[in-house]
């Protein structure tokens, strides 16, 4: 079986790092610096994608050092993009996987797009079709209309691909001519030869002759034109195309350069291809002695760089040798050693995808777990409210983020009136699910980016970011109201339950965590001064 037009699109990619002028790394680390370099990665050339691991590794930790989340996720997706085209699978899955989990709880449209198109690469890789459609769907769903040309194309390639895997060849050209398009607009020949290519293999395997003849031509075309000579997969397959009107001498003529060495080989497999494609036209000109030759070749580049399923193949096109040179007993026995080879190769790749896929399912469960046990360390046990801890960790973000915007934010603190009271006469069974009933009230009372939380003993905190005095003293009078008329009778029987409230806003932002906490105390200790069951803001 021929290499499949879906592996041709993930060509490898880059070709060392050469970043813009204040990259980190070198001195840089801004946002805007780190955006820059990550773009340049993301847009690379299509040679050794190896070279793109150590700037993204680079990237990455200058993007963590800046507190940089999205661009820290967008170079974890080049690394995984790496992994996966290495055969690392697994790894590279878990990368992608942990991508869009993130992307997705961060309302990151774009980093999610980009997790998308590395599962859809994944689920291609572990032989999931379906999953690798719905994820290359979501890749160019979640682009923004003003994405970079190119990165539009590459993802519109790898959805293409996944179409025609899963037999929508219409579909799957469609996309194609897009990215063909908008490769052409921006002048990127490396991309245009590329989704060439791949186009061209497609036809070949659909048998379309017309298409694909047309198609090599232009690649050849642009190749002239640019003065870039085609790499050795691109020459495969106008091999290929040429070996479909049993023109074989043009078979030798696209692949001259590669077999006396003039050409440089681009991937791990091609000159292997290269040879097998030119023993099947051999033999099928009748050049045995000379088929045996090329074939002899395609099996040490096999050995040499461990290529199994290449490997494969060419013991099926031996056979097929033998069958041809009249030698049947020889065919016979190396069509069994096909066999046995394809079982083993089959076998592998069901023991990869199986540890692929148990690699992401445990790092999905780690996830979750984490997040579980860090939203249990921020929940108070009793009310299931937010608790101190979080928000010491929480409220000066939400300060900063209101200075930097100069906008308001107000807090409130609540505490409930003579709840020793409860506590002493009725029991402390009494007075925990008197705060239970609090707890969900104030649940009730928040949405959106407002917090509630339990500092403490019947003490509350309210946080209401981007809410102006007047607006979060209304709110905490509608909730002082809910609390007093709510149905205690039934909890504690003749004894009231209410609530005091000091409110306090900074208006642009400008206050410290300590100090806006201290004026909201000492509002709240105006209001029990002045009898309780009552909000004071910095109004009163």
């Amino acid at each position: 079986m021929t290499t499949k037009a879906a592996e041709r699109v993930d060509a490898p990619e880059g070709h060392g790092f050469s970043a813009p002028s204040g990259e980190p790394g070198a001195g840089g680390g801004s946002a805007l610096e780190l955006a820059a370099a990550l773009l340049e990665l993301e847009t690379r050339d299509v040679t050794a994608f190896r070279a793109v691991r150590a700037p993204a590794e680079e990237v990455r930790r200058a993007a963590e050092e800046a507190g940089d989340e999205e661009a820290a996720q967008r170079a974890a997706l080049l690394l995984a993009d790496v992994l996966l085209r290495e055969g690392r699978v697994g790894e590279g899955g878990r990368l992608a996987h942990q991508a869009l989990a993130w992307a997705v709880r961060h309302d990151q449209p774009y980093v999610q797009a980009r997790a998308h198109r590395e599962l859809s690469i994944f689920y291609r890789l572990v032989g999931d079709i379906s999953d690798a459609l719905t994820h290359g769907v979501q890749a160019v769903a979640n682009l923004a209309d003003d994405v970079a040309p190119g990165i539009r194309a590459r993802h519109l390639m790898t959805l293409a691909v996944a179409l025609d895997d899963s037999g929508s060849t219409e579909e799957g050209g469609r996309r194609s001519r897009e990215a063909l398009d908008l490769a052409e607009e921006i002048g990127d020949r490396e991309l245009e030869l590329l989704i060439l290519n791949n186009m061209t293999y497609t036809a070949y395997e659909n048998g379309d002759e017309p298409a694909a003849r047309a198609l090599a031509g232009r690649m050849q075309r642009v190749s002239a034109a640019t003065g870039r000579q085609l790499a050795a997969n691109e020459l495969d397959t106008v091999a290929r195309v040429e070996m479909m009107g049993n023109r074989f001498d043009s078979v030798e003529a696209a692949l001259a350069g590669v077999i006396d060495g003039r050409i440089a080989v681009n991937e791990g497999d091609a000159a292997g291809e290269c040879m097998l494609t030119l023993a099947e036209a051999r033999r099928l000109n009748g050049r045995f002695a000379q088929a045996q030759v090329a074939l002899d070749r395609a099996v040490a580049e096999c050995e040499k760089n461990g290529l199994a399923r290449l490997r494969a193949r060419a013991r099926q096109e031996q056979a097929a040798l033998h069958a041809a040179a009249g030698d049947y007993k020889a065919a016979y026995e190396e069509h069994l050693l096909f066999h046995a080879d394809s079982a083993a190769l089959h076998s592998a790749q069901r023991e990869s995808r199986a540890r692929a896929m148990q690699a992401v399912f445990e790092a999905n469960e780690a996830r979750r777990a984490s997040e579980h046990f860090r939203e249990m360390a921020h929940r108070d046990a009793l009310t299931g409210l937010h608790n101190r801890r979080y928000v010491n960790e929480r409220l000066p973000a939400l300060l900063a983020e209101a200075a930097a915007n100069r906008g308001p934010i107000s807090v409130a603190i609540a505490d409930l009136d003579h709840f020793k009271r409860i506590n002493d006469t009725l029991s402390h069974a009494t007075g925990d699910t008197v705060l239970q009933h609090i707890g969900l009230l104030l649940q009730e009372a928040v949405s959106g980016p407002m917090i509630a939380a339990r500092m403490g003993g019947e003490e509350f905190l309210l946080v209401f970011p981007g809410m102006d005095g007047a607006e979060a003293a209304r709110r905490c009078e509608l909730l002082r109201l809910r609390i007093r008329t709510h149905g205690w009778h039934a909890v504690t029987g003749a004894l009231a339950v209410t609530t005091s409230i000091g409110v306090t806003t900074a208006v642009d932002g400008r206050a410290t965590v300590s100090a806006l906490l201290s004026q909201a105390d000492r509002n709240l200790y105006a209001a029990k001064r002045a009898g309780r069951d009552r909000v004071v803001t910095d109004l009163n």
